[in-house]
């Protein structure tokens, strides 16, 4: 028969060749389960971080608005001077001045405990006498004294430009000096009392000296301190 002659060969029509399918590690949407979980924590830390952020932040605007805290103000309302006495031979100083001081809370629900005051006399940046004053506490829109006294004697090591300063001044009878207050004090509202904070203020002043019985009060300018938290 004609069949037999064709020897297994195929005359239809073409078929196509089959299509081979290839996989390719590392694209597509494929996920290294290591990447991935990395991912998720590090995308869950930073919603948590976020959402502390935000919490402190609404929390201290509401405790803001209901506080409404001022600025705690100080004041050297008088100052006594009835020794000032610079010793060129040996660098010394006799000395004695007495303030009046005054701080104004303003606060209407705040407290402050003062638990220490350190006060240190200077003069053109040397300190020559520093004192300890009384802790005490503070209630709202309150103002308190304070009275500091310096009297003594003090090595101080002024040059000759600030020697210089100091005879114009003995010759005017005024003196320019600083006192800073250096303390430890805590913040009270209701229940709630916070670290202790150190503040420092920083009074600069002109004072006369007093002589002939004249009240040197008379000619002394009140003297709004700086305040450095």
């Amino acid at each position: 028969m004609a069949e037999s002659h064709l020897n297994g060969a195929y005359y239809g029509p073409s078929i196509p060749p089959s299509s081979k399918t290839y996989h390719h590690h590392g694209r597509g949407s494929s996920c290294n389960p290591c990447s991935c979980l990395f991912g998720c924590l590090c995308n869950c830390i930073f919603q948590i971080f976020f959402t502390i952020l935000v919490i402190i932040g609404v929390a201290a605007l509401v405790l803001w608005l209901v506080l409404r805290p001022n600025k705690v103000k100080f004041y050297v309302t008088d100052a006594t001077l009835t020794q000032f006495d610079l010793s060129t031979t040996n660098n010394t100083i006799n000395y004695d001045l007495a303030l009046n001081m005054t701080i104004r809370n303003p606060n209407k629900r705040i407290g402050i405990y003062y638990d220490s005051i350190e006060a240190r006399a200077m003069y053109q940046g040397e300190r020559f006498h520093s004192t300890n004053l009384e802790p005490f506490y503070q209630g709202h829109k309150n103002t308190s004294s304070l009275h500091p006294v310096f009297k003594g004697q003090s090595l101080v090591l002024l040059g000759d430009r600030e020697k210089t300063n100091y005879n114009n001044e003995k010759n005017a009878g005024v003196y320019e000096m600083e006192v800073k207050l250096y303390m430890r004090i805590r913040l009270k509202f209701g229940w709630i009392k916070t670290r202790k904070i150190k503040p420092k203020i920083e009074c600069d002043f002109k004072v006369p000296l007093e002589s002939n019985g004249r009240s040197s009060s008379a000619n002394f300018e009140e003297t709004r301190c700086h305040l450095d938290w």
